[in-house]
């Protein structure tokens, strides 16, 4: 499919139809109201009549089903972002719901769901192709391919797999429904046409993140009973030199958190309280397994500080490690932090240097050349390895390294092509540099922004070479915003990632999930100290009589210790003031019942670590519900 579809709802009130014109004859999708049912048929009659009353429309992301009804989401704007072998690549910058549903939508809990559907697709970075598979990297889809793109996604990165699932499902019976079902990945995508040294080329990058244990920071760590691990994102450069019969250049990197249980406990706290379950050694050979039939040998560098608070994390990958002894698992440890204290981080270099005493610039990159004759690249050179790579949060420290490592490799690329003479720099070409280091530091804004809800630390580094003062105040700014959004508005983000990719179906819940449950005095102290706030504000800033100085001491020392109980209060129970998700239990925390001292009836919930159940809070009412 490479073009518009037409979706027209005029022909009758009960179905909505998608025609896709460059058939012949053209072929129509029928999905019928209420019940989303999905037939396809070839359309032998006049087809004007689409652009006429009909609205051309990219694509179709998905069919959802939520609490009450269908929705189908239609791409209804798009961006193009580049070209790759002349296939034409595009970013997703509107939608729309279609509800199969007559009348206006009363359900608050639906409204909900909708909501956070329409922010996850609004914030998120989808991408897709007509005619390229962007699931794939270059390496993987080598040869001819043949057969519809969706068949031949990599299912990590199909990010609406979910949500097409009903189109795909469907194609079992009638595989015309192929040409409607269009893949889209999350995460970055940059592609743009130059030159080094005058050889014109496209440089590229691009990012797929992995569907499976896809959430945020602190609610989605270490790894899962299926070797999946949170923030798992495939990164690949690609240079494709714009010559006959095209020859194209791909490096693949990874990252993915640390392959262990373990998780960091929000609590109000600057930093978490980090807790280690276990060392996970089944899974993680499961994890491994699948990372070395991908990629081939595993070079996992580890760049967690070797004291203080991360420490556990590091013994507990080590010692994994050392239980795996495989020799195509290669450990590779690297104190970010110590090694380029006072913003030395060109001392990245001696990484590198450890890297290549391992064999690790034996793993090669992938390189091809176009055959026009048989329409196929040719292979010349397999990348036989990977660098997994990871810090705490797989993001910034792990940016600076995995540029780093894609310039290293670029240098060794343009030296093999004959661009960069022997003993020359690529960076000596400066407009290319800009353009490589402002690349690589919008991708790690936009891996960042997907799991932390901020932008990337460190990027000033990665844009220009250099730390800076006025880097390191930035880096502090996002600091201070990802605590508060990690703490008070993640919870809503987790929850739109596992409703996107079907880890929770509405449908099947019979109480609603978005009610607030906590005791009434739980509920009502932030208030408290919102509202004593205001009272000594007004108090010192209103105009008052001169002979009201002790009564307004009095007014302001009364209000005062209420802001200082309410404040203390709100501390020591953090757990109960964490936006936490809702719709599908996190491994750590559970629901723990307060039951009244008299009567032993249950009053609400609060959060409580599982594997330690806090002494039960008595004496506290369970405040009214209230729709989140």
């Amino acid at each position: 499919m490479s073009a518009p579809l037409y979706v027209s709802s005029y022909t009758s009130p009960t179905e909505i139809q998608f025609i896709n014109n460059l058939t012949s004859p053209p072929t129509v999708l029928h999905i019928s109201k209420p019940t989303g049912e999905i037939t396809v048929a070839k359309n032998e009659g006049d087809t004007d009549q689409y652009a006429t009353f009909g609205q051309s429309v990219p694509g179709i992301l998905g069919i959802m089903r939520l609490r009450i009804g269908k929705y189908v989401i239609v791409i209804t704007k798009c961006e193009k972002v580049g070209l790759i072998k002349g296939h034409v690549v595009y970013k997703i910058t509107d939608f729309e719901f279609i509800s199969l549903r007559d009348g206006a939508m009363r359900d608050k809990d639906e409204l909900t769901y909708l909501s956070l559907l329409k922010q996850h697709i609004k914030t998120g970075p989808m991408y897709f192709s007509y005619t390229w598979d962007l699931t794939n990297s270059m390496q993987r889809q080598r040869g001819a391919q043949d057969g519809s793109i969706w068949k031949r996604a990599d299912e990590r990165f199909f990010w609406n797999r979910y949500a097409q699932s009903e189109l795909i499902e469907y194609s079992k019976t009638n595989s015309d429904v192929d040409q409607f079902i269009l893949p889209v990945i999350f995460g970055y995508v940059n592609l743009t046409k130059t030159s080094i040294n005058n050889v014109p080329l496209t440089f590229g990058l691009i990012s797929r993140r992995s569907r499976f244990r896809a959430g945020t920071r602190y609610f989605s760590r270490g790894i899962d009973q299926q070797g999946n691990v949170s923030n798992f994102n495939e990164t690949e450069q690609l240079m494709i030199l714009e010559t006959q019969g095209q020859e194209t250049y791909s490096f693949v990197q990874t990252r993915g958190s640390v392959p262990v249980y373990w998780a960091e406990i929000n609590n109000l706290r600057y930093k978490p309280k980090l807790r280690i379950f276990d060392t996970a050694f089944e899974t993680a050979r499961v994890h491994f397994d699948q990372q070395k039939g991908i990629y081939g040998t595993n070079y996992c560098v580890n760049l967690v500080n070797q004291k203080g608070h991360e420490l556990p994390v590091k013994s507990a990958y080590e010692t994994t490690i050392k239980l795996l002894n495989d020799p195509q698992v290669i450990y590779v440890y690297f104190d970010f932090h110590h090694e380029c204290r006072g913003m030395k981080w060109h001392r990245v270099q001696l990484l590198i240097d450890r890297l290549v005493e391992i064999g690790a610039d034996k793993m090669d990159w992938f390189q091809s050349v176009d055959d026009p004759e048989k329409l196929v690249s040719v292979p010349k050179k397999l990348q036989n390895g990977i660098v997994r790579t990871n810090c705490m949060d797989c993001l910034d420290r792990t940016n600076v390294v995995q540029s780093m490592l894609a310039g290293w490799t670029l240098q060794k690329i343009l030296v093999d092509a004959k661009i960069t003479p022997f003993g020359s720099r690529w960076e000596d070409d400066t407009e290319f540099e800009l353009l490589f280091r402002n690349v690589w530091a919008d991708n790690a804004d936009a891996i960042s922004k997907a799991y932390s809800g901020t932008g990337a630390l460190k990027t000033d580094f990665t844009r220009t070479g250099k730390r800076t003062k006025k880097g390191a105040l930035n880096d502090l700014s996002n600091s201070v915003e990802r605590y508060a959004r990690n703490n008070f508005l993640d919870g809503p983000r987790q929850d739109a990632y596992d409703l996107f990719l079907g880890n929770h179906h509405p449908y099947d819940v019979v109480d609603p999930p978005f009610r607030d449950h906590r005791p009434l005095l739980i509920q009502s102290m932030p208030f408290i100290s919102y509202g004593a706030a205001l009272m000594i504000g007004a108090a010192l800033f209103l105009p008052r009589a001169n002979d009201a100085k002790l009564s307004i001491r009095l007014f302001i020392g009364i209000w005062l210790v209420l802001l200082g109980y309410s404040l203390y209060f709100i501390s020591k129970h953090g757990l109960a003031y964490v936006n936490w998700p809702r719709l599908v239990p996190l491994d750590y925390v559970s629901e723990q019942e307060v039951v009244h001292p008299g009567t032993g009836k249950i009053k609400g919930w609060v959060m409580s670590e599982k594997s330690k159940i806090e002494s039960k809070i008595r004496g506290l009412e369970e405040g009214k519900k209230r729709t989140e």
